[in-house]
């Protein structure tokens, strides 16, 4: 079964980040039967047999990232095929796409609680509204108001109190149709 493992804070290559390779290894030295990093942005695909399998083996992968390059950031696993049904569901039908800057996909931690009836949740800029929550994720639109757009993850980890990590809506996309 495939997984993807998304990051919170890593991109290749920078500093207390891995280069592809050194992600890559981790998660095959931990015991994933394959591995691939997507994009640049600390998301990895990659093969396990089972859910409590794939958990340790993304737990052995951050032990070794930590002792090989300091990464100390959480990262958040689904299934592929889970996200291939959150994407079967087409969550962002319901927005017109003229009038936001990005649609994203936040993955919480497991300690994160958002309930429908306080839906939606807006920014005080306004350049952010969170619309629709899973148990695990939270979907948002962002707007850019003068030179900036709003952020999902600093908004949720604030709003929260807990790490979260943030794709754009299209990476998720692009994840399901190379590795569904």
């Amino acid at each position: 079964m495939k997984y993807a493992a998304f990051f919170r804070n890593l991109n290749l290559g920078r500093p207390n980040c891995p280069n592809r390779a050194q992600l890559e290894a981790a998660f095959i030295s931990a015991g994933a039967d394959t591995a691939t990093s997507f994009l640049t942005n600390g998301t990895v695909v990659f093969v396990a047999g089972s859910n409590a399998r794939a958990a340790k083996i993304l737990s052995l992968a951050r032990q070794t990232l930590q002792a090989e390059c300091g990464l100390t950031e959480p990262a958040y696993i689904r299934s592929v095929d889970y996200l291939a049904e959150l994407v079967a569901l087409d969550p962002f039908a319901v927005v017109d796409r003229e009038q936001v800057y990005e649609c994203c996909v936040s993955f919480l931690h497991a300690d994160s609680s958002i309930t429908p009836a306080s839906l939606p949740l807006e920014s005080k800029r306004r350049d952010l509204e969170i619309f629709r929550c899973t148990s695990s994720e939270a979907l948002s639109v962002s707007k850019k108001i003068g030179n900036s757009p709003g952020s999902p993850n600093a908004f949720l980890e604030k709003l929260l109190g807990l790490p979260a990590t943030t794709r754009s809506w299209n990476t998720v996309l692009r994840l399901v149709r190379k590795h569904g």
